[in-house]
Parts: C-alpha cells; structure tokens; sequence
C-alpha cells in the first residue's frame, strides 16, 4: 500500500526512529499507526535484550538544580560508542531524564526508572532508545543533594559532573568555583568528619608501613601517621582542600570571605572516565 512521506514523518518525530524503519513498520502494520508506533517499540526492545550482554562505558552525565535552586541531580546514561554519547538527540534523551529527576525527586535509581516520561515509564523509554540508537543503553547512576541552594558543573564532553550544597544562597561565580573545585579535585569526602572511619583506619595503616619501612621505630608510629592523616584530610576532603584559584586559602575559608558563615554541606561528584 502507498504511505505517505508525511505518514513516515509523523511516526519518525514521534518515535526518532530511522525513516526506513518508520516506513517498513507502517507497511507491516498496513498503514494503521498506531500499530506502526508499536511494531517500532517492540523492535527497540528486542535489540535492547540482544544487546544486553555487551559493554557500556561511554555515555552522558548531566548534572542540573530545580527550579528554586534547592535540589539538584546528577543523571548518567551509559551506552557502547563516543559516537552515540555525543550524539545532539541522545544528550536531549538524558536531559529529558534529569528533567523528571529534578521534577519529581526520586528516592533512588529505581524510583527513577518508573518514572514517566512522556506517559510511559522511563525504563521502556531507554529500552526503546537502545533499539533506535543501536546501541545497548543503560541507566547507571542516579544522586541528589538538597540545601539553602545547589550549584552544578558539567565538565566540556559530559563525562563528568559535581553538586554542591550551601547552607546559604550563594553567589553564582562563588558556587560554580566550589563544584569546579570538586571536579577538578576528586575530593573523598566534604571535611574531616566526613571520612568514613574504614578510609581513615587504611590511611593510617598506609602511613605506618611507609614510615616502618623508613626504619621510623615502632614506638613512634601512630604518632607520625596521624601527621600524615592531618595531611590527608588536607588534600582529600573539599572544604579543607587549597582553593585552586589561590592555594592560600582553603575552601572553607573562600567561601567564608564570600559571604560570613557560607561554607558546603553536601556535594557528589561522579565521572565516566574513572
């Protein structure tokens, strides 16, 4: 039977699906569009489970705030090549999932999932996506961080993305400089008290073998690890870290010369490259 090119384009805008694809489902579902719509999602699926044994390390992290500035997200979407992560229509699909991330306020990654984007589950929406992009696509991460106000950075190439939270509204330049900070570091944990006691007891044991081996007598050990501890929470947690746009001050103390008593009190940090 005839279909129309302006058939084809109404299924293809509806669906992103190739317009081959839309022109062959349309004549296998004999012009009925509906149908049409659902042989197209059924075949997405089917190559989402057939690809489902294969590796997805590429992929997209977009981090973004609500509209009061209070709540923000950090969404990653995985998929197999560069190729498909760089693509202008699957950076839309992620945004599209932070979009109802920050909406909505999922407790965790399921939540997520069941989310609806456009009337149906976000889970069938990525199924689908995988069978359009030929690619295996999976949703991978999912954190959020609420405060006073909540700034993101997403480093050029969407590979990597940070939260911060302050206590305070803070200054845009201000925020921004902390989340970069946060990217650029790789901090562990927000200040000291933060570190988890299982970090700080390998830290420990880390520095007393070093210093054993030195030949440093036994005697004195925990006392020398625990200045290398000190160091450690120096260089590895944010907000005691050297402020990398002038390493004289910390972190903590930029951001109490900005505005009195501003400092962070959450942030997350994810990247694909790690």
């Amino acid at each position: 039977m005839a279909i129309s090119a302006q058939d084809v384009k109404k299924l293809r805008t509806a669906t992103g699906a190739g317009m081959m694809d839309c022109k062959n489902a349309l004549v296998e579902a004999e012009g009925n569009y509906d149908r049409a719509v659902e042989i197209i999602r059924e075949r997405g699926k089917a190559i989402a489970n057939k690809r489902s044994d294969r590796e997805a390390s590429e992929g997209a992290a977009l981090a973004g705030v609500s509209a009061d500035g209070k709540f923000g997200a950090i969404v990653v979407l995985n998929c197999e090549t560069d190729f498909v992560a760089i693509n202008e229509k699957y950076v839309a699909f992620v945004q599209s999932i932070l979009d109802e991330a920050l909406a909505n306020k999922p407790a965790d990654i399921d939540a997520l999932k069941a989310l609806n984007l456009d009337g149906r589950p976000i889970s069938e929406q990525i199924a689908e996506q995988s069978g359009v992009m030929g690619e295996k696509l999976e949703l991978s991460y999912f954190a959020s961080v609420e405060g006073e106000s909540v700034v993101p950075y997403i480093h050029p190439g969407n590979k990597l993305a940070t939260l911060v939270a302050f206590n305070q509204t803070v200054d845009a330049q201000v925020g921004r400089d902390v989340a970069m900070q946060a990217a650029a570091m790789a901090p562990v944990a927000l200040d000291k008290d933060s570190v988890s006691q299982e970090v700080i007891d390998k830290e420990l044991e880390i520095a007393k073998e070093k210093f054993r081996q030195e030949g440093k007598p036994e005697n004195m050990l925990d006392k020398i690890a625990q200045g290398s501890l000190n160091k450690f929470f120096k260089e590895s947690t944010l907000l005691e870290q050297a402020f990398i746009k002038d390493n004289k001050q910390s972190v903590r103390e930029y951001l109490n010369s900005a505005s009195a008593g501003l400092t962070a009190t959450s942030f997350v940090r994810f990247t694909l490259d790690a």
